[in-house]
């Protein structure tokens, strides 16, 4: 997958409105920095800050977050990006308000050290919000990775998130509108915790 390319079409391959689970989860989230990993194209950054959050988003995809500032500055709002591969992207300890990660999916090789540098780089206090698909998405066929190494298990990622006290931490089957790449029931993972 080359996400240069596929960032390079014309419009947003994911469109350019919030991810809904991260704004049910909105008023839960601490005034402040926020992170947000594999941000794309910029719906969840700019989102959130429209709502005044001190936003960086980090991507693989220098496509990507051109069109992330570009929807910012048409929006009114400020961004950070930082051009990174996650494998390679040091998150510094007790820094952020919030993480989030929606649809950020990467092999598990990656993902496990991701997710335990996303626990200490928040503040105590500092929120986590996850969206994925679950293993189960592949027989779905409506969006996500083909590979079942880059899908999530809940048991899984609670081990990779150990540290965090979770509020919201559940698989379920809800239809995802998002994009032309993402279009319909889905089977995804949500998490929303907090460091202690």
């Amino acid at each position: 997958m080359n996400w240069d390319e596929r960032y390079s079409e014309p419009g947003f391959a994911y469109g350019s409105e919030p991810n809904e689970f991260l704004v049910s989860m909105v008023e839960k989230i601490p005034r402040g920095k926020v992170l947000s990993l594999a941000e794309g194209e910029g719906r969840n950054a700019v989102y959130l800050a429209s709502l005044g959050y001190l936003v960086t988003g980090v991507d693989g995809s220098e496509v990507g977050l051109r069109k992330a500032s570009e929807l910012a500055a048409e929006r009114g709002v400020a961004i950070n990006t930082i051009h990174a591969d996650l494998s390679q992207f040091v998150m510094e300890a007790d820094q952020w308000d919030a993480i989030i990660a929606c649809y950020c999916h990467v092999p598990s090789a990656i993902r496990m050290p991701l997710h335990q540098a996303a626990v200490r780089g928040l503040k105590s206090g500092g929120v986590f919000v996850l969206e994925a698909f679950s293993k189960e998405q592949l027989s779905y066929g409506t969006g996500g990775p083909q590979s079942p190494d880059m899908l999530m298990d809940l048991d899984v990622l609670k081990q990779e998130l150990a540290g965090l006290q979770f509020v919201h931490a559940v698989k379920i089957e809800r239809d995802v509108r998002e994009g032309s790449n993402h279009t319909g029931m889905a089977s995804v993972i949500q998490i929303m915790g907090f460091k202690l």
